[in-house]
């Protein structure tokens, strides 16, 4: 391992550390049973296999979101219409539940159906880029609010069922992912999500398209001189990382957790999906061990907000904390620096002895 991963890693780290460390003062400060709260927070998901059942249900939307941002932005595109990708791809694969009951072809048809949503609706950013120069950022930001209000119009107009109370008719029960663990609502979107990260660090680290894709985040100017095709590159990624967000949609509504689509509002995985990215470095890999640390984060503060006088915001300043940490670059940068000067000098006398 190199020092620049030893110091991604250690940064990171150290940022969760400072950030628990703040938020456990902040609680001693708030509350008046701290250790109870603290104790909640740390050890209340594995309290039971309900709990720990939450900590992984939780996390398969946010492998699924962050897998797609690590992509998009990769390619050095600010593309957040992963939100809108993923509210579009759970109501595609619900219209495909509601109206095609066959068994085995209902989630296969569902869950491509999500992907493919998800992948038509992040492309128009980046189509708005390459041919108006219009910012990624911006039309992707206001494009997930047409996900959103085209979801209300389909759900008040089109799919309502009379007889429920703002939601969908039933999706079909050939169409829910089976149960993996007994006592849980842990399903099989767990191995899609794991499956997916790998697939998606295979693609940027081991492929062609994917080294183009980094080149093109790391120096655009370099890959164009380098006959790299950059809009090919960028439409693509954003292709790729919108379906994946999308079928992460899909993944979820077909999940035991729902039966009807009921979406009023945005989920907020998308925005989540910022936060896998920056812990995970841009790396699919990393992603399941982001998602599980702030499944478990939230688990954990669900818990204590139940049992204790604390209020699940303490999450959120934890949260904003660790990212502000993540992202800072002057943060630690004296070690990395000794770091490098470290490295060059052992290569130096290696070059001697030679």
């Amino acid at each position: 391992m190199n020092s620049a991963k030893r110091f991604d890693i250690l940064r990171t780290l150290l940022s969760v550390i400072i950030a628990l460390g703040i938020s456990f003062i902040l609680i001693f400060m708030m509350s008046e049973q701290p250790v109870e709260a603290i104790k909640n927070l740390l050890f209340g998901p594995l309290s039971s296999k309900r709990n720990m059942g939450n900590v992984i249900e939780s996390m398969i939307p946010l492998i699924f979101t962050g897998t797609g941002v690590c992509i998009m932005f990769s390619a050095n595109q600010i593309n957040l219409s992963g939100e809108g990708a993923f509210q579009i791809g759970g109501l595609a694969a619900s219209c495909v539940a509601i109206y095609f009951t066959a068994d085995i072809l209902s989630p296969v048809a569902a869950l491509i159906c999500a992907g493919l949503a998800g992948a038509l609706f992040s492309v128009v950013p980046a189509i708005l880029k390459v041919t108006t120069t219009a910012s990624e950022m911006v039309s992707s930001l206001m494009i997930n609010y047409l996900a959103l209000y085209f979801g209300t119009y389909m759900l008040n107009n089109v799919i309502a069922d009379p007889k429920a109370n703002a939601a969908s008719y039933e999706l079909c029960e050939a169409s829910e992912l089976p149960v993996l663990i007994g006592g849980t609502r842990v399903h099989l979107g767990l191995i899609i999500a794991l499956l997916v990260a790998v697939l998606g660090y295979f693609f940027l680290y081991k492929t062609k398209l994917g080294y183009e894709l980094r080149l093109t985040g790391e120096n655009g100017a370099f890959a164009k001189y380098s006959g790299v095709n950059i809009v090919k590159v960028v439409v693509l990624s954003q292709l790729i990382g919108g379906f994946i967000a999308g079928l992460g949609g899909g993944v979820e509504m077909l999940s035991p957790i729902y039966s009807r689509f009921n979406w009023t509002s945005l989920t907020g995985y998308g925005w989540d999906a910022i936060i896998i990215c920056t812990l995970s470095k841009m790396n699919p890999l990393y992603t399941p061990f982001a998602a599980l640390f702030l499944a478990y984060l939230r688990t954990g503060a669900s818990i204590m907000s139940r049992r204790t006088d604390v209020t699940l915001e303490i999450v959120q300043i934890t949260q904003g904390i660790i990212i502000i940490l993540v992202v800072a670059e002057q943060f630690l940068s004296g070690y990395r620096h000794k770091l490098i000067a470290k490295e060059a000098k052992a290569a130096l006398k290696e070059e001697e002895v030679a």
